[in-house]
This record gives structure tokens, sequence and C-alpha cells, in this order.
């Protein structure tokens, strides 16, 4: 169609709006100051008749339907697009006249984060976040603009962050998800979840984009910090219990990042972002795996698409990712919101667009169905409307977008009740002292004994009278807060939670010794330098310090500058000056205790080797101090397992569990291939990994069968028993191999886990359930199948440590 035949249909058709609105206050449609609200419905459209879609009992897809029927192009527009929350795009707290000029006048999809208050962003302070009830009060404002003041009243999915606890002021702070995923432990999940579920519900969110099901593989990522782990069944597990518990407090859970999100090329972060080098069994059976598993078994309402291609396409521009797999495959019933930029990066970093406007019709054709990003809502709408109006994208299409979105406000309760209730009960459901306590124990058994050489740990209070606590993360609080989670609640350092724990039994000393980076980092990891007069003034200081203490407590490793989104790393050392400062402590002669405080698996050999006790601690919420001091002291047993592998050197990555028979091998001795001995193997520790001031013995492996057919259930049973002296955990877990199969699977997979307490001399038997699902394997055909053949199933307390096995056959049907 021509452009100037556009214009006049264009023309014609505002002409023939206004006449029918005009004819449509004539004919006695009511004001707004009559009111919409009615017994049982909303008058949503204000036209003075329950249509179908205002009608509680009438079916989803009815509603859905018929609303989608009276909505204008203007209008379904509006609905693919997020609007980020004040400070961010939205320049507003609350609703002002101005808004009736902007594009959100015809609706809006979602909108992000608004007056939540982001940890260390003075920019995102606001009157609105807090006390709890003002902030549902505010919601509420903003939502009875959108409902009574746009033509058809459509109420808008209010979105938040929430991996470490709800992105919220003051709300209950959680450990970084790799801490959470140490814990094992799927029912503390699970009420993470129903907690984090509730307080976005109190507040007036809606949708929570959590939990993050990236396989972090690769340990240089930055944001293996926010996973859960390497291992795609632990993650799914884990994943869908949290996303089991935000459902079930009525709010969306959205799942992210879809797909293939966790390996840019060598790790490559930032303005990388791109181009994992995956094969595509490699993708379904490691990376794929606990989206479909999560998406089939919890049902989330929301999925996230990353802004990285695979095998050259675009993940968000990808009709295979975003329908055939997601949708057709995996049956998502949700809809797709984006990662910011992924829209974006499909033209300026991909370049498989020629420009914006291109792009923005390429993933709306994929199957995305919300454009996220920091832009203006107006930057995606517009250039959409005029693909529709050029006849480039098709109503049908663009139908099929939006009825995802509406269909996911019908089945929250939004067209029903789009208000928060009751907003003065926010202020007793948000942060109770159950909340806290709950966080505590997440972060309790988060934390992970690496070493306990001659049972240093649990520190003897009675037998010391001086206690140094160094280190540049011994004091610092920083790493206890993140972008993705609570803000403004206080915190425990390591240092104030030794000195509260010991009281006045033992003097407690601190001194930094350095800073956690020197000034040439990270440079200063390839080209050494030479260490400044200051930082030899500060080494030396702890030092002298610690000639006079009876324990040193060295607190080191990474803080929340040096590791998450856009922060992968080069080395896996300690940075800056740390290495040489615990040297230094080390040859002192005293005792040293190590506290590892990082994001991601660091190559801690020397110290492994000469630090006779060390504690991962990972990113603790802001009890950490606290939770670290009464463990390092014996008051808490800590049971955590590593979910992912420390390699000895990056020169090892990729090294991580699941892996192929061989690829992780070492090298021959002897024979015609060479004698070799030219690099490291082995990992520092491997995954499943973590000891305990107790110990545990296995016994008594029983299967129900040891022969079956494809489709049947394997019960697993077995003992086992706390022989040691005090009450702790024990994470068994329970791994498959596939003895011999049509194409190479892994070495084994685990395929079953459960943290269990036992006191001192308790024994108990536990059981697990093979299903066909956990035999499964891509077959040459790339048909997930169940082979007939010898599978064995081995039991431990890592993915090493193996203590019980047995086998079993599987026959033809």
């Amino acid at each position: 169609m021509h452009s100037s035949n556009q214009r006049i249909l264009k023309r014609r058709l505002s002409q023939l709006a206004v006449i029918a609105i005009i004819l449509t206050a004539s004919s006695g449609m009511k004001s707004k100051n009559d009111s919409i609200y009615k017994n049982g419905w909303i008058d949503f459209n204000k036209n003075g008749v329950k249509d179908v879609f205002e009608d509680p009992t009438q079916k989803v897809d009815d509603r859905v339907n018929n609303l989608i029927s009276l909505m204008n192009v203007d209008e379904k527009t509006c609905q693919l697009t997020t609007l980020y929350g004040y400070s961010r795009v939205l320049e507003d707290e609350m609703p002002n006249e101005k808004w009736k000029s902007r594009v959100w006048k015809d609706g809006i999809g979602n909108i992000d984060e608004h007056l939540n208050t982001i940890a260390g962003r003075a920019s995102t302070d606001t009157e609105f976040a807090y006390p709890y009830s003002k902030h549902a009060e505010a919601i509420n404002t903003v939502q009875k603009w959108f409902v009574e003041e746009t033509r058809m009243g459509i109420p808008v999915d209010f979105t938040n962050e929430g991996i470490h606890g709800l992105c919220h002021k003051k709300a209950t702070p959680l450990p970084a998800p790799i801490g959470i995923g140490s814990t094992w432990n799927t029912d503390l999940v699970r009420q993470a979840g129903e907690m984090v579920g509730r307080e976005a519900k109190a507040l007036g969110y809606t949708n929570v984009y959590a939990p993050i099901l990236d396989v972090a593989t690769d340990q240089r990522w930055g944001r293996v910090l926010e996973c859960y782990g390497e291992e795609p069944y632990h993650i799914a597990e884990m994943g869908k219990q949290m996303t089991l518990g935000i459902q079930s407090q009525g709010v969306a859970s959205t799942i992210k990042h879809f797909a293939v999100y966790s390996i840019p090329k060598g790790a490559r972060d930032g303005d990388a972002r791109t181009d994992p080098h995956v094969a595509p069994r490699e993708m379904h059976q490691l990376y794929m795996y606990p989206f479909r598993r999560v998406i089939q078994e919890a049902n989330p309402m929301g999925v996230m698409s990353s802004y990285n291609d695979y095998d050259g396409v675009p993940v968000t521009s990808s009709y295979y990712f975003l329908t055939e797999l997601l949708r057709q495959q995996y049956g998502f019933k949700g809809y797709v919101v984006s990662d910011s930029e992924a829209v974006e990066y499909v033209s300026e970093k991909h370049h498989v667009a020629a420009d914006y406007k291109e792009a923005v019709r390429q993933v709306i054709e994929a199957g995305l169905n919300v454009r996220t990003t920091f832009r203006t809502p107006e930057s995606f709408i517009e250039p959409l409307r005029e693909l529709v109006h050029e006849g480039k994208l098709s109503m049908k299409t663009l139908d099929s977008r939006v009825a995802d979105v509406l269909r996911v406000k019908f089945e929250l309760g939004l067209f029903d009740q789009p208000y928060v209730e009751n907003t003065a009960a926010a202020d007793q459901l948000v942060h109770t002292d159950a909340d806290a306590a709950l966080s505590k124990k997440i972060n309790q058994q988060s934390l992970v004994l690496l070493k306990n050489e001659n049972n240093l740990l649990p520190l003897e209070i009675e037998k010391m009278q001086k206690i140094l606590v160094t280190g540049p993360l011994a004091d610092e609080l920083n790493y206890t807060f993140s972008r993705y989670g609570p803000a403004d609640n206080p915190s425990t350092s390591v240092y104030q939670g030794i000195k509260n724990y010991v009281g006045d039994k033992a003097q407690v000393v601190y001194e930094k010794g350095c800073d956690v980076v020197d000034p040439d980092w990270p440079g200063s990891e390839i080209i050494p330098v030479p260490l400044s007069d200051n930082e030899q003034a500060d080494i030396a200081a702890a030092v002298e310090k610690a000639k006079q203490s009876d324990v040193i407590i060295a607190v080191v490793g990474e803080d929340e500058e040096r590791v998450g989104e856009t922060k992968s790393r080069t080395s896996l050392g300690l940075p800056g000056r740390q290495f040489q400062l615990l040297q230094a402590l080390h040859a002192t002669g005293k005792p040293v205790v190590l506290v590892l405080i990082n994001g991601q698996p660091l190559t801690i050999n020397w110290e492994n080797k000469f630090i006779p006790a060390i504690l991962e601690a990972w990113f603790p919420s802001t009890d950490g101090g606290t939770v670290i001091a009464e463990t390092l002291f014996g008051a808490y047993n800590p049971g955590g397992k590593l979910s992912v592998t420390f390699p000895k050197a990056v020169g090892q990555i990729p090294l991580n569990f699941p892996f192929k028979p061989g690829s992780q091998a070492g090298q021959p001795g002897e024979g015609p291939n060479g004698y070799g001995n030219t690099r490291v193997i082995g990992p520092l520790y491997p995954f499943g990994y973590g000891l305990s001031y107790t110990t545990f013995e296995y016994s008594n492996l029983a299967l129900s069968d040891t022969v079956i057919y494809s489709q049947d259930d394997v019960l697993v049973t077995f003992n086992v028993t706390n022989t040691g002296k005090r009450e702790g955990d024990e994470i068994v877990q329970l791994y498959l191999k596939d003895e011999v199969s049509s194409v190479t699977t892994y070495e084994s997979q685990l395929r079953g886990f459960e943290r269990v307490h036992l006191k001192p001399g308790e024994t108990k038997t536990l059981s697990f359930t093979l299903h066909p699902d956990d035999l499964k394997l891509l077959d040459e055909n790339m048909n997930w199948t169940v082979e007939p053949g010898s599978f064995k199933v081995m039991v431990g307390s890592s993915s090493v440590d193996i203590h019980l096995s047995v086998g079993f056959e599987v026959k033809r049907n």
C-alpha cells in the first residue's frame, strides 16, 4: 500500500473513532464519576454491559478472545511491552496528567520494579517503598489509573526481581543462588519461594523474575553467583520447588534465561554475551534439561528469553526456541518477556536484521510476547504499530502474542481483583520473624566446609585469649546486598559477627591486611606488580597482630564489584594482594582459618595445601557474619555441598559434572601415545563435595527389582548412619551410569539427592524412585528413549566419593 493511501486511511479511521466516541457518549455511556465496580464484576471498558471478559464465571480462553475482539491495534501493541518503573524509565512515582499523552494511555503489558528501591542506587529511593503498606497503596493507585483512565481498563502485571529474595526495600534477604544451591535442600527452597511470592503479593507485585535455571559450566562466568550450580538435575529440582513456591501465592514465576545463556564464548560477558559453543545433543541434555523439567512439572507463567545467539541465530528471534521448543514441545502456556536489550541486539549486535524495526518484526514472529529493556515503551510500540499498518505483521500473529499476555493476567486474577485487597496487612506479611529465621537457616545450610585438618574447627573459645580477624572482606558488607535482592536491611560483617559471638570470653582484634584488589588488577593477574610500600605496611600490620593471637580468621575472596552480571574473570585466583596476605599469615606459624566470600569457584591450590581449615560461605545475605561466627565456633555444624566443580587452574576449563567418559581423564604413563605428564589433572574439589564436624556411613543398598522394562520405576533404598559425636546433616547423592548406549553419554548423572539430619549414632533408611525419564537419553536420531541394557546405581557423599553401588537390567518390551 502506498504511503499516501495509508495516511488517508489512518485519517479516516481516526475520524470514525472520534465519531464513535461522540455517539457512545451521547447514547448514555457512564461517566467517570459513576462506579465501574459492580457486584461481582468490574466494568473495565466502562460501557455499562457485563462483557464476557468481565464475567468471572466464563472460561479464561473465552474471556481472552472476547477482550481481544474489543481492542484496537494501539491497545494490543501496548500489551506487548514493559514500562520500567520509577527512575529507570518511568519519571513519575504516581500517575499524573502527563500520562494521558504517553503511549500507556492505551494500557501497558507490565511495569517492572516500580517503587522497589535497589541497593546502592540512590536514584531509586522513594518514600513509597516503605512501610510496606504504603507501597501496596501506591501500587493500587497506579493500577487504579490503568483500570479507570484507559479505555479498556486492562490491569497491569507488576513484575519484580526475586533471585536473592524479593528486590524491594527491607524485604527478606536470601544468600546468592549459588549458596542456595549449596544447601541441596528442596524443602527450604520451596519455603523460600513461598516467602518471596507472599511478600510480592502483599506489596502489589504479581510476577517475580525467578528462578534462574542456567547451567553454570564455566567457572569464569560472572553470573555463576546467580545460578544454583552446574548439574542440570540438581538445578531442575531446586528450580522446580522455587517456581512452585512462588506461584502457590498467586503470583507468576518467570524463569530465566532461556536459552543456552550461561556459556558465552570464553565466559566473556559484558559487551560479548554471544556464541555459545554447544553441540545440539549437549544443549538438550544439559542446558535445556532444567527448563524442560520445570516447565512441564511446575508450569511457570513466565519465561525470559536471553540475548545470546545459538548456532548463529539469536534466541529471541528464533521461532525454533520460542515456539517449537518452548511451546510446542515443552508445553509452555505463559508469556515470554525479553531480557534487556535482547530485541535490540538482533540488529545492533547479531546483525541478522538490517535495522531495529526489522528486529522487532523478527522477534514477534518468533514468539516473543513482551519487550523489556531500559528504553521507553514507545521505542518498541511505534515500530510495532508501523509493521501492522504496513501489512508486514499479521493481525493473527499480533492477536496470538497479546492473547498469551492477557491469559496470564486472567489466570493471576487481575480481572477479578486488580488491587491489593488489604494494604495494611502488608506490614504483617513482609519480613516477619519467621521469614528472618528461614533466611538464617538457608544461610546456615549454604555453608560448605572444604577442609578441616586435625579438626581445627570448631574453634574452642575457652582455649583462646586473642583472636585476629583479618582480610579485606572481614569487615565488609557490600556482598550481603544484591542488585537483584532486598535493600536497606541491617547487615552484620564477619568481624562483627565474631565479636558478638565471642563477647568477653576472648579478645577479638581486627586488621584489614589488604584491599580486595590492587590498583593494577586485573592486569596484575597476568603481569605481576611488586607490592607498594603501603601494601607491605598493611600486610605487616596484620602479621604483627597475628603473632600476638591464638588463631587467625582470614576472610578473603571477591566482593560484589568483582563478580556478577557483566563481571566475568580471567583468572580464578584470589584477586589483589590477598594471596600474599595469606602466605604472610601462614608464615607466623599460628593456625589460620580461611573463610571464603566469593561468587564462583576459586583456584585455591596453595591455600588448600597449607591452610588447615577452609569454610566456603559464598555470598551470604545480611546475617552472614552471625551465621559464619556460629559455625566457626561450633554452634552450627556445616553440611552444605558444592554444586559446582572447583578447578585447580583455568587451563582445565571446561571441567565440570557431568562429563563424557575419558573427557576429563589424565595422560598415559606408558604406551605408544607417550609418557605424558604435561598438565595438572582432576578437580580441586569435585561436584557434590563437602565436609562436616561429624562422620557418616552408608549401608544396605537395595533395589526393588534388578530386571525391569523401559517404563518401569525402580525403588532404591539404603541406610545412612551418623558415626560421629555431633548431630549433623549429610547430603546423600544418587548417581546413575548407563553402562552401554547407542551414543556416548555421561560417565554418570545425578538422579536423586536428599539432605538428612542425623543425631550421633542415628540411622535413617532413605528411598529414591528412578523413573523412566531418569534413564532417558537422546539417541542417534535425537529422540528421547530408554534403551535396553545395563545400568548402575551409585550412592555416595559426592560425585567422586561413591560408597555403594548395584546394577540392574532394562529389558526390551
